[in-house]
């Protein structure tokens, strides 16, 4: 679960592009609209410089605190975010030795557990239900098998194995879309092609191509066939051209592997570049140190949400003011693995990350006991963790995804762990004030924010542009929880929870929203999650403030 991609909503029961989308305003949306106050601005953001400017009020200084982001990977060379990266000043820069001691080699700024000693990196991984079914095909396709005589464990297996078995058959609706989506691929490089030449650059954006007028009878038709396409898609008018090739071409491959996978296990970098013994949690020292690895993109997103440098003139402002960010590379394109999972969250924590986000998500997690000791390791350390709800308009109350709060080998749920979904507001949205997309869970999701057009910094030094998800929820989460522990260093990160759900903007009932994934049922938000409320920085620091905390 990483982003939102632009062709996401085309897994619909129909051919259509962004079946039950709600519409969007044609009217410009404010870069920093998810920063803006309910009342002041008429916008669902989250208050932040109300936030700040009564912090200053208060004469509150902040004690700087890391952040970890289990994430992709992050571009060390932007503008906005190179000056916040956190930096491990017991380790000495390329020298090959491990300085500290910690078993990681010239871990300067955070691991990535997706590389190998020769510094290759995994970019692709098979989805773990594709894993799950080969692991065992063997095991349960053999004639000889006699199901009644499976231990639990081994019935509970085998559930799980048939489950598999049956969402790895595809239909042929299924595969027509792909078809569809590789017409549009195809005419939308086609006309790309053209453009590139005529406008002699490599990127460009809608709004560049509005303003550019060909000389060629074959370039205005380019121009106006691609302008076409970006309504049709419903694409910002920021994002650029090659950002928009690089998601389809993904959604494309992603596909085509997925339909081919019943047959045979799609190849898996992991085993071939990695190299550790999987199955043996205490080899734990594999990876290597290139945090940026080759698919950076959503990290570099969701870093810069939560901690781009704040008043630098340049680019954006993130959530959190006094933060260092420590990036664990743990999600290729794909499904991530639980054990790169599970050692990350430890590693954040033993290195003094205070909060984790992790905007990433799947829906079978066949290693979930090592991700649940991880996660009561870092509920012993005073560590929050704040996850992504998922892209997914399913009901969480209903269906699963991980990780998620419910610590199976302990049967409890963990306290300091907070699931987001993903607001709107109907300066973007006219319908619905809940993003179409996101998950949502009156018991299981405890609160939203906002994660529709989220403008943040991107790979390429000095690029940004907007996402949509929950993964672009989440890290505003995760900022606002940040300035609590460096502005209330004396909170707790069960604390911070607390405060952060009883702080949330409860939108009017008024206000319209749609049950996420149905564009004709209209639900009240506050059924969606447990708070119904949207994070809230003011709201929180002001109750931070009420208790007493210094």
């Amino acid at each position: 679960m990483k982003m939102r991609l632009p062709l996401v909503t085309i897994l619909g029961s129909t051919l259509l592009l962004f079946n039950g989308m709600q519409q969007l305003h044609a009217q410009t949306v404010p870069k920093n609209w998810q920063a803006l106050d309910p009342s002041a601005d008429k916008v669902l953001g989250i208050s932040l410089q109300k936030a700040y400017d009564y912090l200053g009020g208060k004469n509150k200084k902040a004690t700087p605190i890391i952040v970890a982001v289990l994430d992709s990977g992050i571009d060390t060379t932007h503008e906005d975010l190179k000056n916040i990266l956190w930096t491990n000043t017991k380790e000495i820069p390329g020298n090959g030795i491990d300085d500290d001691k910690n078993g990681y080699i010239d871990d300067v700024h955070g691991w990535n557990f997706l590389g190998g000693k020769n510094g290759q990196s995994v970019k692709r991984a098979p989805d773990e239900r594709s894993r799950i079914y080969h692991k065992y095909k063997a095991k349960f396709t053999n004639p000889l098998l006699d199901t009644n005589t499976l231990s639990i464990s081994d019935k509970a297996l085998f559930a799980t194995w048939k489950k598999t078995e049956t969402e790895l058959n595809f239909s042929d609706e299924e595969k027509d879309q792909l078809k569809y989506v590789e017409m549009l691929a195809s005419a939308f490089k086609k006309h790309d092609k053209v453009l590139k030449q005529e406008m002699n650059v490599v990127s460009y954006n809608r709004e560049s191509l509005t303003k550019f007028t060909p000389t060629t009878i074959i370039g205005k038709e380019a121009k106006l066939g691609l302008l076409s396409l970006h309504r049709l898609m419903q694409l910002d008018e920021q994002e650029l051209n090659t950002y928009t090739i690089a998601q389809i071409d993904e959604y494309i491959e992603g596909k085509t592997v997925a339909f081919g996978a019943k047959e045979k296990l799609p190849n898996d970098e992991r085993a071939i570049i990695v190299r550790d013994n999987y199955y043996n949690f205490l080899d734990a020292y594999y990876g290597n140190n290139d945090i940026m690895g080759p698919t950076p993109n959503h990290g570099t997103h969701v870093s810069g949400i939560i901690a781009a440098s704040r008043n630098n003139g340049t680019g954006i402002d993130g959530v959190a003011d006094a933060v260092k960010i420590m990036m664990l590379r743990v999600v290729p394109d794909g499904d991530e693995y639980d054990k790169d999972v599970a050692l990350a969250i430890k590693y954040a924590v033993d290195n003094g990350a205070k909060v984790i986000n992790m905007s990433f998500g799947k829906s079978y997690s066949p290693e979930k006991y090592w991700v649940d000791s991880a996660v009561v390791y870092a509920e012993q350390k005073d560590v929050l963790l704040v996850h992504s709800a998922g892209n997914e308009n399913y009901n969480l109350d209903s269906i699963t995804v991980f990780p998620n709060a419910y610590l199976a080998a302990y049967k409890k749920n963990a306290t300091s762990f907070m699931t987001v979904g993903a607001s709107s507001d109907t300066l973007i949205t006219e319908a619905s004030i809940a993003a179409d997309f996101s998950n949502y869970g009156k018991q299981n999701v405890d609160l939203f924010a906002p994660g529709v057009k989220i403008y943040s910094t991107l790979p390429g030094g000095n690029v940004y542009g907007n996402q949509d998800g929950t993964s672009m929820a989440t890290p505003i989460v995760t900022g606002v929880a940040a300035i609590l522990r460096t502005y209330y260093p004396s909170l707790s990160a069960k604390q911070v929870k607390t405060i952060l759900e009883k702080s949330v903007y409860v939108p009017q009932a008024t206000a319209p929203c749609l049950l996420p994934g149905n564009s004709s049922i209209s639900t009240p938000f506050n059924r969606l999650s447990k708070t119904g409320g949207i994070v809230n920085a003011y709201n929180a620091v002001v109750l931070a403030n009420s208790m007493g905390n210094k």
